[in-house]
């Protein structure tokens, strides 16, 4: 059975911009969505404290950019 839905068009560039490949169809990517959704673990307390401690590390100003990292790895 399917179901008409109404959605404006920026909401259905953004749609569009999710497809995993050209032909995958709105319903698909509605329901990926869904699915990703409700198939996230909450973090542990472990995980907690390590974001804790990596905000404060940041507002330390003990972090590199991306531009230092690459220059310090001799990238481009």
């Amino acid at each position: 059975m399917a179901t008409t839905v109404q959605i404006d068009e920026k909401t259905k560039s953004l749609l569009e911009k999710l497809k995993i490949h050209k032909r995958e169809s709105f319903n698909e990517v509605i329901k990926n969505l869904v699915m990703a959704k409700f198939d996230v673990e909450p973090l542990s307390d472990e995980e907690i404290r390590d974001v804790e401690k990596s905000l404060k590390e940041i507002k330390a100003g003990r972090y590199y950019t991306h531009e230092q990292v690459k220059r310090n790895l001799n990238l481009k």
